[in-house]
C-alpha cells in the first residue's frame, strides 16, 4: 500500500522525495486549505477544510459580482448590521480553521525528515501564508465590526420614504459649530433633488440670510410666523433661515416631540420646514455636516478635489486696509486636491469675498465630501472613515435606503448636476425675496422631460 500513495505512505529515508512532498503540501494548504488533509492526513478534516473553503470562494465570488453588476443590492446587504456580524463569525470560524489546518499540515510535512537545506524555506513558506492570512483575517474581523457600528450610529432606523412626483429631495447642511459660536448653525443650506429613475441632480442652493420665510400650513411654527419667519420679530438677534435652527432647539424644542425618534433634531426639522416652504418641495431626509469637525473626514476620505476660482489664504489675519498679513500659505487658482485643514480654510475663509462667495464655497466643500464618500471609497477605507463621519455626519436616511442612493449615485455621474442658488445674481434678493419665482425656478428645474414625440 506504501509503495501505491507516496504522498500518504512515504519513504521517510529520503530526503528529496520528502523535500518535493513537503513543498507539494504547503503550497496545496496556502491554496487549497483542507487538500494537504485530503491527501496525506485525516480525510474527515481535510472535507471540512476544502468544502469551507469552496463555501468562501463562493460567497466571494457572489458578492464580487453583486458588486460590479447588482451594487445597490451589494450595498444594501453588505451594510445590514446581521451580515456585518455574520461575516465577522465566518472570518473568526475560518482563521481559526486556518491555523488548525496549517498546524496539521507542518505535522504532516515532518520537517525532521526533509533535506537539510529546505527545511528553512518550507517552514517560512508556512508561517508566512499563516501571518499574511491571519493579518487579512484580522483585519477584515476589525473593518466588519466598524463598519457595523459607524452605520448604526449615522444612519437612522427610520421608515423608507417614497420618492415624491418621481424625485427624492435631500437637504443638505452644512453646519458652523467653530469655537466662535455659541451651538451650530447651518450656514450652508442646499437641497439635492434627484430624479429617481435616472439620478439627474439639482441642486439648490439657499442662501443663510433669506429672510421672511414661509412655512407650509401643516408646520407647527406656521401659525407662529403666519406672514413669513421675522416680519413681526422673532426670538433670536437676527430672523435669518439658518436661525430658524437655533431658535428652535433653544426655546421651542417642544413642537417637534418626535424629532429624536426619527433621527433628527428640533432645529432640523423646523430647517426642514422652511425649505420645504421656500421651495414647495416635500424634503425626504436630511444630511448635516458640521464644517468644523469636516477635517478629520476629508483627511479619512483620502482629500477632496475642488476648481479653486481665486486666490485665498491659509491662516493670518488682516491690516486696518483689509490687506491679508501673517498668512501661512495661499490655495491657488486652479483643480486643488486638499486635505482637511486646506478644506476647512477654504470653505471658512471670509478675506476679500462676499457672505455668498463664502457660502458657495462651503456647498462646494461639502458636495465635494459627499462624492468623495461613495461606496467603493468609503468600503475600502471605512475603519478611518466610520471614526471621523459618526462625528462629523448625521442623517435620517434609514441603512435600508443606503443601495437605492448608491446606485442613484452611480447613474447621476452620467450626467451634468445642476446649480441653482437663490442669490442676486439670479434675481433673488434675499432681503425681499420673491417665493413665487423661487418656486417657479424649482418647477422648471425639476419638471420631468418632455416626451419624445
Amino acid at each position: 500500500m506504501s509503495a501505491t500513495n507516496p504522498v500518504r505512505y512515504p519513504d521517510t529515508n529520503a530526503p528529496e522525495l520528502m523535500t518535493k512532498r513537503a513543498w507539494w503540501l504547503v503550497v496545496l494548504n496556502v491554496l487549497i486549505p483542507g487538500s494537504a488533509q485530503l491527501l496525506a492526513g485525516n480525510r474527515r478534516l481535510g472535507r471540512f477544510g476544502v468544502a469551507s473553503t469552496f463555501v468562501l470562494w463562493g460567497l466571494a465570488i457572489i458578492g464580487a459580482a453583486l458588486f460590479f453588476f447588482a451594487q445597490s443590492v451589494f450595498v444594501t446587504i453588505a451594510t445590514h448590521w446581521l451580515t456585518l456580524w455574520l461575516v465577522q463569525a465566518a472570518i473568526v470560524f475560518y482563521l481559526a480553521l486556518w491555523v488548525v489546518l496549517t498546524l496539521d499540515t507542518m505535522r504532516l510535512v515532518r520537517l525532521v525528515r526533509v533535506d537539510r537545506a529546505a527545511r528553512g524555506f518550507v517552514a517560512g513558506l508556512a508561517i508566512v501564508a499563516l501571518a499574511v492570512v491571519g493579518g487579512v483575517g484580522a483585519y477584515g474581523v476589525v473593518v466588519a465590526g466598524a463598519t457595523r457600528d459607524a452605520v448604526g450610529i449615522v444612519f437612522a432606523d427610520g421608515q423608507v420614504e417614497p420618492p415624491v412626483d418621481g424625485r427624492y429631495n435631500i437637504m443638505l447642511l452644512g453646519g458652523d459649530a467653530g469655537p466662535d459660536r455659541d451651538g451650530l448653525r447651518p450656514d450652508s443650506i442646499s437641497v439635492a433633488s434627484i430624479d429617481a429613475e435616472t439620478g439627474q441632480t439639482v441642486i439648490f442652493g439657499i442662501p443663510r440670510n433669506l429672510e421672511y420665510v414661509p412655512f407650509q400650513a401643516d408646520s407647527p411654527l406656521a401659525a407662529q410666523y403666519p406672514s413669513g419667519y421675522g416680519w413681526d420679530g422673532c426670538a433670536v438677534d437676527v430672523c435669518y433661515i439658518n436661525s430658524i435652527y437655533t431658535e428652535v432647539e433653544l426655546y421651542s424644542a417642544d413642537l417637534y416631540p418626535d424629532a429624536a425618534a426619527g433621527g433628527s433634531r428640533p432645529g432640523i426639522e423646523a430647517t426642514r420646514d422652511a425649505v420645504e416652504g421656500v421651495l414647495g418641495l416635500t424634503i425626504q431626509y436630511y444630511v448635516l455636516i458640521d464644517m468644523y469637525g469636516f477635517a478629520q473626514l476629508i483627511d479619512a476620505l483620502g482629500g477632496i478635489d475642488i476648481d479653486v476660482q481665486e486666490r485665498l489664504p491659509i491662516g493670518g489675519g488682516e491690516d486696518e486696509y483689509g490687506n491679508p498679513v501673517d498668512v501661512g500659505a495661499w490655495i491657488e487658482p486652479g483643480v486643488q486636491h486638499m486635505d482637511g485643514n486646506t478644506a476647512l480654510w477654504y470653505a471658512r475663509s471670509r478675506h476679500g469675498t462676499s457672505d455668498y462667495d463664502r457660502m458657495s464655497r462651503q456647498r462646494e466643500v461639502q458636495e465635494a465630501i459627499l462624492r468623495q464618500a461613495e461606496p467603493t471609497n468609503v468600503l475600502s477605507k471605512f475603519q478611518a472613515v466610520a471614526q471621523a463621519g459618526s462625528q462629523v455626519v448625521s442623517t435620517d436616511i434609514p441603512q435600508t435606503m443606503l443601495g437605492v442612493f448608491s446606485q442613484l449615485a452611480l447613474k447621476a455621474r452620467e450626467f451634468p448636476v445642476t446649480d441653482i442658488d437663490f442669490v442676486p445674481a439670479s434675481g433673488i434678493e434675499p432681503e425681499d425675496p420673491d417665493y413665487a419665482y423661487i418656486r417657479e425656478l424649482v418647477v422648471g428645474a425639476t419638471a420631468p422631460p418632455p416626451a419624445d414625440e
